[in-house]
């Protein structure tokens, strides 16, 4: 009979272990994660080099996870149209965006958001950063910075396209017509591809690039001038001086980022960062990026993190000075 008790006390005793050792421990919340398709809202339009390298993460992305990861792009105001919506969606998995910085330390002082930059994203990752070259058709008079200098001075109010308003590349080209007493009118664009299509046809006289003008340049369609966002000169291109070199300020390079809504589980996150870093490690990864003259630039969630906010208020204090106004 006691033999009886103390068996019935020794598996009720060992029942209670594994059950503390079960609350402890618990399972992974989304064990089968995922277990419908992934979506990435591109902040840009399609063709830029956000979209490019996008795409090429979901691509491998979707081979390591086994199920389809699709890009939708969300092109508007510099990428905050498609921050705004991954901010609005439930932290699941199954919503991701590839925006840029910009959406944290610029944007954020520009223009009317939908979003708190610091309360509403999960940041996952950064992969690279945004280097701008200031062109022309391959076809213009104008071979140098210099040479082009002295005809905007002559001609004032010379229009030049951007991936966006108040995007690092319209900030470079306005410090650069503050430095040397110039004056040009500023069309902005839903995306690098559509600013460079301006340019081929002709509707404005200069295009400010943002990383998809490098195929034009490949296809001499295009002549570079000047590189910006950059503290030495492109080794692709080294005849090209920087904007720093012209003894002008330049704007921070800003970069390509994966976000997710906030609140996204720790096992969900940790899948999420592993699989896309693992991604932009491949060779087919790193082979797009020497093909967009794009450096591969990585940093983590904890890095990411410690760095905004230091470079939201230099955006800050730097657009404060620029004199310009927050839209509404």
């Amino acid at each position: 009979m006691q033999s009886s008790r103390r068996n019935g006390f020794t598996a009720w005793f060992v029942a209670g272990m594994i059950l503390a050792c079960l609350i402890s421990f618990p399972a992974p919340a989304f064990p089968g994660y995922p277990e419908q398709p992934i979506t990435i809202y591109c902040g840009y339009a399609a063709g830029a080099t956000t979209d490019l390298t996008a795409r090429a993460l979901a691509d491998g992305a979707e081979k390591l996870l086994g199920s389809p990861v699709v890009v939708e792009n969300k092109p508007g105001g510099g990428a905050t149209v498609a921050t705004a919506l991954v901010a609005s969606k439930k932290p699941d998995g199954y919503t991701l965006g590839v925006v840029s910085t910009g959406v944290i330390s610029v944007r954020p002082h520009m223009l009317k958001i939908g979003y708190d930059p610091f309360k509403d994203l999960t940041l996952i990752m950064q992969y690279s950063r945004y280097i701008g070259g200031l062109c022309v058709l391959n076809e213009s008079p104008l071979k140098t910075i210099d040479e082009f200098i002295a005809y905007a001075k002559a001609h004032p109010g010379l229009s030049y396209g951007s991936s966006g308003l108040y995007t690092q590349q319209q900030l470079a080209v306005e410090l650069l017509a503050q430095c040397k007493g110039l004056t040009f009118k500023h069309v902005p664009f839903k995306g690098g591809a559509p600013a460079n299509t301006a340019l081929l046809g002709k509707h404005t006289d200069f295009v400010a690039g943002a990383g998809q003008h490098i195929q034009y340049l490949t296809q001499e369609k295009f002549r570079m001038l000047l590189v910006y966002n950059t503290e030495k000169r492109d080794p692709n291109y080294p005849n090209i001086p920087t904007l720093k070199e012209l003894g002008c300020q330049d704007a921070p390079a800003l970069g390509y980022i994966l976000v997710a809504p906030k609140g996204l589980p720790k096992d969900i996150y940790q899948k999420i960062s592993t699989t896309f870093k693992k991604v932009t490690e491949s060779s087919a990864f790193q082979k797009l990026l020497t093909n967009l003259n794009l450096p591969y630039d990585y940093k983590n969630q904890e890095e990411l993190e410690k760095e905004m906010p230091g470079q939201s208020a230099f955006y800050k204090s730097f657009l404060d000075k620029m004199g310009a106004k927050k839209k509404k």
